[in-house]
C-alpha cells in the first residue's frame, strides 16, 4: 500500500527506515486489512513526531517502528502493533488520549495511555518519579499484560541505541535497566529479551569488564571448538541409536550472566568458561524423559545437579529439564531438555500465547504472569509510597525458587531461604497475618525456619493471632514484608490514638479540666497550628513523643481560666503491657511489674519504659519534659522478659540443669549465653519470661538451691 508522497517528504523527507521490514513481517502472520490498519497507525505516528529527532539525529518516527518490529518478531496481535507504533504521542506530542481513542479505538488508547510515562507530575526526586512511573505500568499492565510487552521492547531499542547518549545517562538507564526492566523479563519467561537487556545493560554500565570478558569468550570459544564438535556428535549419535528425533545444540553463554556467577559464587573466569552448555530439543514431553536416560547413560550425572521443571514448572512457565554432567576429559556439562513447545516458551514467554496460541505452552507463561500480577495488585494496596511498592516489587522479581506441598499436595513456589511466614502469606493474607506456629514434616519449627525443597508445610493459626514485628528480619517474599509492615502500620496508628487520649485526658484533668469541655473554636485552632487534620491526628501525635500532653492541654483552656489554672499532680499514666507498639520497654534494664518505673518520650517512637535505677536515665535528668510519671497496672496478665546473670561451676551439663530449674517455675526461656571464664567457673546469662518481681523472686529462690550455682543476680543496665 502507497503512501502519499507529500506526506513524508514534509515529515521525514524520504521514507522511513524499517517500515518495509516491519509490514513484510506483519504480512507473514497477520491478514492484509490488519496491516492496512496497522498502516494507518504509522502514518498518524509519522505526522504526531513531524520534526522531532532522536539524540542520534534519526527522525524520531524511526524508533516506534523500531518497537514495533521487535514486536513483529512475537508475532503480536494488531491493537499492539498499532500501540507500539503510537506508543509516545501522548507523551511526546501534543496528541489527547481522545484522539486516540476516535482514531483507533478504546483498546489501543488505553494500552498508550499505560506506557505513557507521568509527565504532567512534579516529583521531589529522580527516584520518586521512576517510582511512581513504575507503579502506574505495573498497574495499567494488570489490566492489558500487552502494556508491559511495549513498555519492554520500547527499553529494548533504547538500549540498542543507547550510545548516542551522554555517558552519566547512559549509566542510569542501564542501571535502571539490569535493576527493574530485565527481571520483568525474566519474571514473564521473555528469556531471549531479557538477555539482550543484560548483556547492553552490562555493556553500558561496566564497559571494561564486558571488553575484558568479551575478549577472552571469544577466545575461549575458539579452544572450545573441537569439544563442543565432538559431544554435539556423541549426543546425536546417542539419540540416533534409540530412534529418537531432536537437535543438539550447543548453549551460547551470555557476558552478563558470566559476570554474574563469578559476582555471585566467587569463582574465577576459567572456572565459568570451562563449563559447556548444551541443549536438546524434542518433539514430545515423554522423550524429554527418555533422552535424560540416554544421556545419564553416556556421561555420568553430578548427584543432586538435576531439576525437573517439566513436572515442577517455573513461576514464569519455564518447562525444561536440567542436568549436569562429567562429560570427556573431566570437563562439567550442562544439558537442557525440552520440546519444541517448551523452547518456544522459553524464548518468548507471556508472549507465547499470541505467538504460539494453537499450543498448549502459551497458557502457562500467562496464568503464572496474572498470578503474580495479582501478588503485585496486593503489594501495591499495602504499600505506603511508591517507593515502598517499587522496592518491594524488586525483591520479589524472580529469585531461585524452592517447591513446598501443603497437608493437601498442593505446590507453593517461593524464593530460596522463605520461611514458614512466607509460605502463610502465599496461601492467603489472613492465614499469614493469623499464623502463629507452623510444621515442617510434621514436627513443630520456629516460623523463622528456612523452607527446602519437598517439604510438606502445614501453617497453625489463631484467632488473636497477629503479625508481630520480628517477622520483618526473617520474611523474604515481597508480599509478606508489604502485609507486615501494613498491619504493624495501622497497629501503632490505632495504639497511639489510645495512649495519646489517655496522656491528653490525664493532662486536662489536672487542670481540673475535661476533654468534653474544651471550647470548639480553641481544638480547631490547635489543630490549625499544628498543621493536623482531625483530633486522631493529634492523639496520634502525643501518642507518639511529637507533642507534650501538659502543653497541649494547657492550650486548649479557655482564654479566662488558662493564666489562672496551676496543674495539681496528675495521676501517672498505668501500663498494662497491651499499649501495642506505642509503649516499648527498655532492653537495657529489662522493666518488669513491680519495679519502680519511669517512661521516656521519644518523637515518633511513643514512651520506652526504663526501671527508675536505671543508668541511662543519666542523660534526660536534665530534660524533664521528656520524662513522664508511669506506674504498673494492678493486674497484668502478660510475661516480661528480665535478664539474669548466674556464676556456675564449670560442669557438664550445668546448662540443663539451670535452664530446667528456671523452667519449673513456669518461665519461657527466650536468649542464653554462656562464658567460660576459667576452668572452675562458667557465667551464664539468661533472658526469661516472668510475670513480676514474685514470679521472679522465686525463680531465683529456686536457682540459688541449686549446688551448681556459686551467684546470681539480676543485670543492671
Amino acid at each position: 500500500m502507497s503512501q502519499p508522497a507529500s506526506i513524508f517528504d514534509r515529515v521525514l523527507g524520504k521514507r522511513t527506515a524499517g517500515i518495509d521490514i516491519l509490514l513484510t513481517k506483519l504480512r507473514s502472520y497477520l491478514p492484509q486489512y490488519q496491516v492496512d490498519e496497522i498502516h494507518k497507525a504509522y502514518e498518524f505516528g509519522a505526522r504526531a513526531h513531524e520534526g522531532q529527532r532522536r539524540v542520534s539525529g534519526e527522525p524520531y518516527i524511526s524508533h516506534p517502528v523500531a518497537v514495533a518490529s521487535i514486536l513483529a518478531d512475537l508475532h503480536m496481535d494488531q491493537h499492539t502493533i498499532e500501540a507500539a507504533l503510537l506508543h509516545d504521542v501522548i507523551e511526546d506530542t501534543p496528541t489527547l488520549k481522545e484522539e486516540l481513542t476516535v482514531s483507533f479505538g478504546q483498546e489501543v488508547a488505553k494500552l498508550v495511555d499505560g506506557v505513557s510515562k507521568l509527565t504532567q507530575i512534579k516529583f521531589t526526586s529522580r527516584e520518586q518519579a521512576q517510582a511512581e512511573n513504575f507503579r502506574k505500568m505495573v498497574l495499567a499492565m494488570v489490566d492489558d499484560i500487552r502494556i508491559i510487552l511495549v513498555k519492554l521492547a520500547d527499553r529494548l531499542h533504547n538500549m540498542r541505541t543507547l550510545g548516542a547518549m551522554p555517558p552519566p545517562k547512559r549509566r542510569r538507564i542501564a542501571s535502571e535497566t539490569l535493576a527493574i526492566y530485565a527481571p520483568i523479563a525474566h519474571r514473564l519467561g521473555m528469556n531471549a529479551v531479557r538477555l539482550e537487556l543484560e548483556d547492553l545493560g552490562f555493556e553500558a554500565l561496566h564497559p571494561l569488564r564486558y571488553k575484558v570478558l568479551a575478549k577472552h569468550l571469544k577466545r575461549s570459544r575458539g579452544h572450545q571448538k573441537e569439544m563442543v564438535k565432538k559431544i554435539s556428535l556423541s549426543l546425536t549419535e546417542a539419540l540416533q541409536r534409540e530412534h529418537i528425533e531432536g537437535g543438539v545444540v550447543g548453549r551460547e553463554k551470555h557476558l552478563y550472566s558470566i559476570y554474574h556467577k563469578m559476582q555471585s559464587k566467587g569463582l574465577s573466569l576459567s572456572e565459568v568458561l570451562d563449563v559447556y552448555g548444551f541443549r536438546i530439543i524434542v518433539d514430545k514431553t515423554d522423550a524429554c524423559y527418555r533422552v535424560l536416560g540416554i544421556v545419564h547413560n553416556l556421561y555420568k550425572p553430578v548427584p543432586g545437579r538435576f531439576k525437573d521443571y517439566i513436572a515442577i514448572p517455573k513461576a514464569n512457565g519455564y518447562q525444561s529439564l536440567h542436568t549436569v554432567l562429567i562429560g570427556p576429559q573431566g570437563a562439567p556439562l550442562e544439558v537442557q531438555i525440552r520440546t519444541t513447545d517448551m523452547d518456544k516458551v522459553a524464548g518468548s514467554g507471556i508472549a507465547a500465547h499470541w505467538l504460539y496460541k494453537s499450543g498448549e505452552g502459551g497458557a502457562t507463561p500467562t496464568l503464572r504472569a496474572r498470578e503474580w500480577l495479582k501478588d503485585v495488585v496486593e503489594m501495591q494496596r499495602s504499600a505506603g509510597s511508591s517507593q515502598e511498592f517499587l522496592d518491594n516489587v524488586r525483591v520479589d522479581l524472580f529469585p531461585d525458587e524452592v517447591y513446598v506441598f501443603t497437608p493437601q499436595g498442593d505446590i507453593h513456589r517461593l524464593p530460596r531461604g522463605a520461611t514458614a511466614v512466607d509460605f502463610a502469606y502465599s496461601i492467603h493474607t489472613d492465614v499469614g497475618n493469623a499464623c502463629v506456629a507452623a510444621k515442617i514434616n510434621r514436627r513443630l519449627v520456629p516460623l523463622r525456619t528456612p523452607l527446602e525443597n519437598g517439604q510438606t508445610v502445614e501453617i497453625i493459626t489463631a484467632a488473636n493471632g497477629r503479625p508481630n514485628p520480628v517477622w520483618l528480619n526473617f520474611v523474604v517474599t515481597a508480599k509478606a514484608r508489604a502485609n507486615v509492615r501494613h498491619f504493624l502500620k495501622n497497629l501503632r496508628h490505632e495504639d497511639a490514638i489510645e495512649l495519646g487520649r489517655r496522656m491528653l485526658e490525664g493532662a486536662l484533668a489536672s487542670l481540673s479540666m475535661k476533654l468534653s469541655r474544651v471550647p470548639e473554636e480553641h481544638m480547631q485552632n490547635i489543630l490549625r497550628e499544628f498543621k493536623l487534620h482531625s483530633l486522631d491526628d493529634l492523639f496520634e501525635s502525643i501518642g507518639l513523643g511529637q507533642h507534650l500532653a501538659p502543653l497541649v492541654a494547657r492550650r486548649l483552656l479557655p482564654d479566662s481560666t488558662a493564666e489562672k489554672k496551676t496543674a495539681k499532680p496528675s495521676a501517672p499514666l498505668a501500663i498494662t503491657g497491651t499499649e501495642g507498639m506505642v509503649v516499648s520497654f527498655a532492653r537495657c534494664c529489662h522493666p518488669i511489674p513491680g519495679d519502680a518505673i519511669v517512661g521516656i518520650l521519644t518523637s515518633g517512637k511513643g514512651i520506652v519504659i526504663h526501671r527508675d535505677d536505671c543508668g541511662n536515665l543519666n542523660e534526660y535528668r536534665n530534660q524533664p519534659d521528656k520524662m513522664i510519671e508511669v506506674q504498673w497496672e494492678k493486674r497484668i496478665k502478660r510475661e516480661f522478659p528480665v535478664e539474669i546473670r548466674a556464676d556456675v561451676a564449670n560442669q557438664r551439663g550445668v546448662l540443663a540443669t539451670v535452664a530446667a530449674a528456671i523452667a519449673e517455675t513456669g518461665s519461657n526461656i527466650e536468649h542464653v549465653n554462656q562464658q567460660e571464664r576459667d576452668d572452675l567457673t562458667s557465667v551464664i546469662t539468661f533472658v526469661f519470661g516472668v510475670k513480676d518481681r514474685q514470679h521472679l523472686a522465686r525463680t531465683l529462690r529456686k536457682l540459688r538451691s541449686l549446688p551448681q550455682v556459686m551467684r546470681i543476680q539480676r543485670t543492671r543496665a
